[in-house]
């Protein structure tokens, strides 16, 4: 590391995604519903995150997220589209809480159009939960590879779950 990435570094200067591309092989079809949430997610990422991958210095970041084989694939390149790294990982870990995620998010959307004010309220608050959960697992499973902050790790978890089913 350069005497300059070290103050980057200690100032608190961290890389940031400019762009993010979905796969279209690995996207299933889906309910409006979801295609809204993914691109609110997209939007919302692109607006304001914290994404840094390991080893490299503070940067513009292009991500590619695809899944090949039932392993999650993050493909990094640089805004001239160079690729950086790219890191695979396994879905075993998130299968269980995106199971979940779904089932909720079903409910959720389902409540939306019948239910009482209250009843959405107590079923999107355990949605978000379950959301949490799953960014939390995402960002250990990026730990010592992407420095990510919570809300980045939420953006990306909507994302991992858009691709998660048709992988």
């Amino acid at each position: 590391m350069t005497e300059a990435d070290e103050t980057s570094s200690q100032a608190g200067e961290t890389g940031k995604l400019v762009d993010v591309i979905l796969d279209e092989a690995s996207i299933a079809r889906s309910t409006p519903d979801v295609e809204h949430d993914r691109a609110v997610a997209i939007y919302d990422l692109i607006e304001e995150n914290v994404f840094q991958p390991q080893g490299h210095p503070p940067s513009n970041y292009v991500l590619c997220l695809s899944v090949i084989e039932k392993k999650l694939v993050f493909e990094i390149k640089t805004e001239d589209g160079s690729t950086v790294v790219t890191h695979v990982l396994s879905l075993t870990p998130l299968r269980k809480i995106v199971k979940d995620y779904d089932l909720i998010c079903q409910s959720y959307y389902e409540a939306i159009r019948t239910a009482t004010p209250s009843q959405i309220e107590a079923i999107d608050m355990g949605r978000r939960g379950v959301h949490n959960e799953g960014s939390a697992i995402l960002m250990e499973r990026l730990n010592g590879k992407i420095g990510v902050d919570m809300a980045t790790a939420r953006r990306l978890f909507t994302l991992v779950y858009a691709l998660h089913w048709k992988g």
